[in-house]
């Protein structure tokens, strides 16, 4: 079973981390919450969710893949988070994938990881993705990076993720059950 760290901080994007959250565990992966603080963490649109862990809980765990959702300020708090770094840059350094939505993939070009590689982010962060080619695509694939533009490109953005880890039969086999317009 693949192993997914999804990270929740205080003011995530909801639409984001609920939708990867779902489709990865519809294709049968394990995903674990972890909170950065304490296990009940508030979205930036009110929603509150019981993580499954805290972050150091984790920390020595092996994941397949580590998913940042967005939102502000969640993404600038994971960003502020030195542990958040180390272990993005650890999973570089496994050569294994990470991944991030919206204002998130700041956070991977804080771990250093998007250096001349073709990402995407939210518009609005588009400025501030100085070390990367930013596309303004939906979804972009590099090496062992995901990105996503926005919360509206959340479920593309997940059937990417489930593709990466299982292939694109899995993601027909889920999306015979969602529907999704991919």
């Amino acid at each position: 079973m693949k192993r997914i760290l999804v990270p929740l901080a205080e003011g995530f994007e909801e639409i984001e981390a609920i939708t990867i959250i779902d489709i990865l565990r519809r294709a049968g992966a394990e995903v674990i919450i972890a909170a950065l603080v304490k296990r009940n963490v508030q979205g930036s649109h009110g929603l509150k969710v019981v993580a499954d862990t805290v972050l150091d809980e984790v920390l020595d765990e092996n994941f397949d893949m580590v998913v940042l959702p967005g939102g502000v300020p969640g993404a600038p708090n994971l960003m502020g988070d030195a542990r958040i770094i180390k272990l993005l840059k650890d999973q570089a350094a496994a050569n294994k994938t990470s991944a991030a939505i919206c204002a998130a993939p700041a956070v991977l070009q804080e771990a250093g990881l998007t250096t001349d590689k073709k990402i995407t982010s939210h518009p609005a962060w588009a400025e501030r993705m100085t070390t990367a080619v930013h596309t303004g695509a939906r979804v972009e694939t590099a090496d062992l990076l995901i990105t996503g533009q926005a919360a509206g490109s959340a479920m593309e953005f997940s059937f990417k993720l489930v593709e990466a880890l299982y292939g694109k039969e899995k993601v027909s086999e889920i999306n015979a059950g969602v529907l999704a317009k991919l």
